[in-house]
């Protein structure tokens, strides 16, 4: 199994092929399509080049940039009998990844590796992990080995713990098409994105693009609140006379949770798009072309900014703003957080 001879969009295989290159290859992949055989066939063949004896051709970086699919170490990866490619399916009538089988797999990944080379962790079907297995998956996810990759199928990503999807670099083998935002949203990115590439590196500059990015947060929740407040029974009785004081006590408790459950989630997608954007430039420092990017009528800011980074410094900035998303769900102050988050990229 080969780059050359998968049947996926050649642009995933450009991705890895890049990132390689230039030795900039993530230690955990989310690799996500519609089907589990390609995505199992783009991870044997990524095990496949950093096992290979032989390879072909290797990049800048001196990592091999396809297998040869030929000598010894190929062949065991094509046939699952690698010693350091370890590969986890769903079992047990379920179909789950139980807590037990993780451990195991856990066990044998962080041992020395077995050729002195690379150690490659593959879950297929991650989406399948129970909840205890993810739990006692995110503590090899936070410290990997050295020298190893984790690569996670999945076909529903979304029923995955945010917490491991804001860990790792997504590559989609389908039709991804990157944030669906609506006009006032775009326009709003559009706008961040170009004081962003316009600014000056220095600390009034970040805390410009915060006061952007708050305003635009206390404006959702704002819409939110009008929009409940006003599909909530509370509208219908506003004299209140004609309402038991329990009864009107606890609609208003509802509408409070409504209102931040709601927010949340227009939060959520409201930031996914500046991860998008944070995605796009981190390709552009890896010189990926523009039908690649999820928000390509940005490009001249997304240049821009790239022009300053190293694909190091832009893979950082895409990895620290997803941890920074995650964090919104513990109980730091959403301001804060969001503060330290903006601080720490490197625009």
């Amino acid at each position: 199994m080969t780059f050359e001879t998968l049947d996926v969009p050649p642009q995933s295989v450009e991705v890895l092929r890049r990132s390689l290159d230039r030795g900039r290859l993530a230690h955990a992949w989310l690799l996500t399509g519609a089907r589990l055989e390609p995505l199992t066939g783009l991870a044997r063949a990524l095990a496949a080049a950093l096992m290979c004896q032989q390879p072909p051709r290797t990049g800048a970086s001196g990592l091999p940039l396809d297998a040869c699919g030929q000598c010894a170490a190929c062949r065991l990866v094509a046939a699952d009998e690698h010693p350091d490619v370890h590969w986890l399916r769903p079992e047990s009538k379920m179909r789950q990844i139980r807590v037990e089988q993780l451990r195991g797999l856990m066990r044998e990944f962080q041992m020395k590796s077995r050729a002195g080379g690379w150690k490659v962790a593959v879950l297929v079907g991650a989406d399948r992990m129970n909840a205890n297995a993810a739990n006692a998956f995110l503590k090899t996810l936070e410290e990997p080995p050295p020298r190893s990759v984790l690569l996670l199928l999945s076909t529903e990503p979304d029923r995955l713990l945010e917490t491991i999807r804001s860990r790792c670099l997504r590559l989609d083998l389908g039709s991804e098409e990157g944030p669906v935002l609506d006009e006032a949203q775009r326009a709003w990115l559009a706008e961040f994105a170009q004081a962003a590439g316009a600014a000056e590196d220095d600390l009034m500059a970040r805390y410009r693009l915060l006061e952007r990015l708050l305003a635009e947060l206390r404006n959702i929740k704002e819409q939110v609140r009008e929009e409940l407040e006003a599909a909530s029974p509370l509208a219908h009785h506003r004299g209140g006379e004609d309402v038991e004081p329990e009864l009107r006590e606890q609609w208003e408790k509802e509408l409070v949770a409504a209102v931040e459950g709601e927010y949340r989630h227009r939060r959520s997608r409201f930031l996914d798009a500046l991860v998008w954007w944070l995605r796009d430039i981190w390709l552009a420092t890896l010189d990926m072309p523009e039908p690649l990017w999820a928000v390509p009528e940005l490009k001249e800011a997304t240049r821009r900014v790239a022009a300053r980074l190293s694909p190091e410094q832009a893979r950082q900035n895409l990895e620290g703003f997803q941890e920074t998303l995650r964090l919104l769900h513990t109980n730091i102050p959403e301001a804060f957080n969001l503060e330290v988050g903006l601080l720490n990229l490197h625009l």
